[in-house]
């Protein structure tokens, strides 16, 4: 029993001591910890506004959004977003009246970021969400002209995208 507890408190005694020596003194190469992200393992923050074309039930539409982020390792962003959409007004036979398409969805993405150290690379984001769109109908009265809602659905939205960045400076990604 005398044994085990010398042992014990020589123990307790030279092991912190051991603890105050760096890795060089040790005769390790290994500066540093080793993470499951690697070495480069830098965390940042971003923000940006994004506008985007596309087509929906074959009329042109706009989205305007903003997004922000944390960039970990350099080699993939998380984060939120948010984007409204629209279209042109246009007449609809089914309504007997010109509508216009509105809607707003937001979400969470995940960036991975390609050879993000080259000047210029390709980020592949994909936004997971939900959101709401509606069909607004043209009403011109003495007041004016308004929008009264016509048809409103909620929707899930999975958008997958690719985006050419380019680092412009160290600190100036764009």
């Amino acid at each position: 029993m005398k044994q085990i507890i010398l042992f014990s408190a020589l123990l307790a005694a030279f092991l912190p001591a051991y603890g105050q020596f760096n890795d060089y003194e040790r005769g390790s190469q290994d500066q540093g910890m080793r993470t499951l992200m690697g070495q480069n393992n830098a965390v940042g923050a971003y923000g940006a506004l994004t506008m985007q074309f596309t087509r929906v039930d074959d009329r042109d539409a706009f989205i305007f959004g903003m997004k922000g982020g944390l960039i970990t390792g350099h080699m993939i962003s998380m984060g939120l977003t948010a984007s409204v959409l629209f279209n042109d007004v246009h007449y609809d036979s089914e309504m007997g009246a010109d509508v216009s398409l509105a809607g707003a969805y937001g979400g969470f993405f995940v960036e991975p970021i390609l050879m993000p150290n080259m000047p210029v690379h390709v980020a592949i984001p994909v936004t997971i969400g939900v959101g709401g769109a509606s069909l607004l109908r043209l009403n011109d009265d003495e007041w004016g002209t308004n929008f009264d809602s016509g048809v409103t659905d909620a929707f899930m939205i999975i958008e997958p995208g690719v985006e050419l960045e380019f680092n412009v400076t160290r600190f100036f990604p764009f």
